[in-house]
């Protein structure tokens, strides 16, 4: 059984759209093992993406994900990494199939509602960030 993180991040949070993505995984048959809403401040998301530190965007990023609160889960499934990310739709939403969240609600290549992790090491990583062993079910 594998494991991933996702966000539902600010603009998803703020245009009610956070039933409608649990919705969408649950359909899917994955399953939602800890879930919390929360607000990172500015240090807590350069945290979170400093993979990205060095990278153009790493500045709008962070601004972005402290702008509002967020849902945080953990997901668990067969393949949920892969699962994940074809729901979820391209990054750029303009590249993403009909159907997936990004193509139906995402407004820019940031505010793309949702997030997720792209392999194994990465979800590890990124569940030990905002959970801990106790708050998985």
């Amino acid at each position: 059984m594998e494991r991933t993180l996702s966000i539902i991040k600010p603009d998803g949070v703020s245009r009610g759209l956070i039933g409608e993505v649990i919705r969408r995984f649950e359909a899917a048959g994955i399953r939602i093992v800890a879930m919390k809403m929360l607000h990172l401040s500015k240090k807590e998301a350069e945290g979170f993406y400093a993979v990205h530190r060095t990278k153009p965007f790493f500045g709008s990023l962070t601004d972005f994900m402290s702008s509002g609160p967020i849902v945080v889960m953990v997901l668990e499934g067969e393949d949920v990494i892969q699962r994940n990310r074809e729901l979820m739709g391209a990054t750029n939403f303009k590249e993403a199939k009909p159907g997936t969240i990004r193509a139906d609600f995402a407004t820019d290549i940031e505010k793309n509602v949702v997030h997720g992790s792209d392999a194994p090491e990465t979800a590890k990583s990124e569940i030990a960030y905002f959970f801990s062993a106790l708050d998985i079910t």
